[in-house]
């Protein structure tokens, strides 16, 4: 837990420096009232900058002519939300080395790029989360993009999620009654290809439109272990090809995606696999899921929110790795508390609540606690016969105040003595 440590060490140090900074501009700051100074957001641009301001008033005597000293490339002047031009790029990285369940001691480099393609007051605001990450433990790779784009207007609504992993990982088997001690080695390398777009319904935030879905995974290799679901369920397969057209109807109030406040988000998909395009076999999935958003109170940004998923599989057997499992939705976010492909059945359930609060008025740190359950339905019965909850807390760190996006560290804990830190940029819904 060394890297526990660490992370508490820097983020004090953090705090340490932004209050002597905060100190040594205290002249400057008289000229705000205590209202503009309780409401002035901050995030870890502006701690940065007042590191090295704080260090040049130490080493240099300044002059009155100079006496406010800049760093122009980082400088982030405060943005009031209203002057975000169309097409400005805020930019949020955070690259970082930390501990993870599924990749073990792993090097990321998080960044969420958010624009807007139109006035904010009529436009959604637009993003990408590109996440390349590097396992130090094991040989693994992996390159997520998710992208969610609004056109001028919200006319349009263009979705993405392109992957590739090399990714040997564990399986536990199938159902609801498989243990950690059921882990089983696969070796495989995956390509994932999701695009849709969808169009509004007459100014009424309701959208529909299609897609095509590919999940690609080859080089299959079963490593041995105790689960023996995976070798009775793929058979000899080295490589499996799930290709299919998708159906989409979609409702979404959230302006911003990176921390919705008052918001509702509820979506149906309809995914039919086809060998004529390419599958192995013909199979369909369905999702509904529906996100909930309650900002407690005007003056503050706490909030309240739930998230609930339900994923189904009929039709014909998917493959292996195409079934509803822990940490495989869009952002790979469900079962904190829990090592992703924990469950994997025909069928999933997921609720969570999640309670979302400042830390420091200006915005810079804040917290959160949560909990969550989670079903999968039995391969012969399809019933959904166990539940695994989970819970922990967690903690923010403003990586651009103009775009919302937050670096998230959470700790979760599960059933069976399950438990791990989890990473994201932007909240995990």
């Amino acid at each position: 837990m060394i890297w526990v440590v660490i992370l508490i060490c820097t983020l004090q140090m953090i705090i340490t420096t932004y209050a002597v900074a905060q100190e040594n501009n205290s002249k400057k700051d008289t000229v705000l009232s205590s209202s503009e100074k309780q409401h002035e957001q901050k995030d870890i641009k502006d701690v940065i900058k007042k590191i090295f301001q704080t260090r040049h008033h130490v080493t240099q005597q300044a002059s009155p002519e100079d006496s406010v000293f800049v760093i122009h490339p980082l400088t982030h002047p405060v943005l009031k939300t209203d002057s975000v031009k169309p097409g400005k790029l805020l930019f949020a990285p955070f690259p970082a080395i930390g501990y993870a369940l599924q990749t073990g001691t792993t090097a990321i480099l998080a960044m969420n790029l958010s624009f807007y393609t139109g006035a904010i007051s009529t436009t959604n605001l637009s993003s990408f989360a590109i996440n390349p990450t590097m396992s130090l433990d094991h040989n693994q790779f992996l390159l997520p993009v998710i992208a969610n784009i609004w056109t001028k207007g919200n006319k349009l609504n263009f979705l993405g999620d392109w992957r590739y992993y090399r990714y040997p990982t564990y399986t536990y088997g199938l159902g609801g009654h498989t243990s950690l001690d059921n882990a089983d080695l696969i070796d495989y390398s995956y390509i994932r290809v999701y695009q849709e777009v969808l169009k509004e319904i007459s100014s009424s935030k309701f959208y529909a439109g299609f897609g095509y879905d590919l999940d690609y995974h080859f080089g299959i290799e079963d490593e041995g272990g105790g689960a023996t679901d995976f070798k009775t369920y793929n058979g000899t397969a080295q490589k499996t090809v799930s290709s299919g057209l998708l159906f989409h109807l979609l409702y979404d109030n959230r302006k911003n995606t990176n921390y919705p406040e008052n918001a509702f988000y509820g979506s149906f998909s309809y995914r039919y696999n086809s060998t004529l395009l390419g599958s192995d076999q013909n199979w369909q999935s369905a999702q509904l899921e529906f996100k909930k958003y309650f900002k407690l109170s005007p003056n503050s940004d706490n909030v309240l929110a739930f998230w609930n998923l339900n994923w189904f599989t009929f039709g014909g057997l998917p493959p292996y790795f195409d079934l509803p499992s822990t940490g495989w939705d869009s952002y790979s976010n469900t079962g904190r508390g829990y090592i992703q492909s924990r469950l994997r059945g025909p069928g999933m359930l997921y609720l969570e609540a999640e309670y979302r609060f400042r830390l420091t008025k200006n915005g810079l740190l804040g917290g959160v606690i949560f909990a969550n359950a989670e079903s999968v339905s039995e391969l012969t019965s399809n019933q959904f016969e166990t539940i695994l909850p989970g819970t922990g807390f967690g903690f923010r760190l403003k990586l651009n105040k103009t775009s919302g996006a937050n670096l998230a560290i959470d700790y979760g804990f599960g059933a069976g003595g399950s438990h791990g830190l989890f990473f994201n940029v932007s909240e995990v819904f």
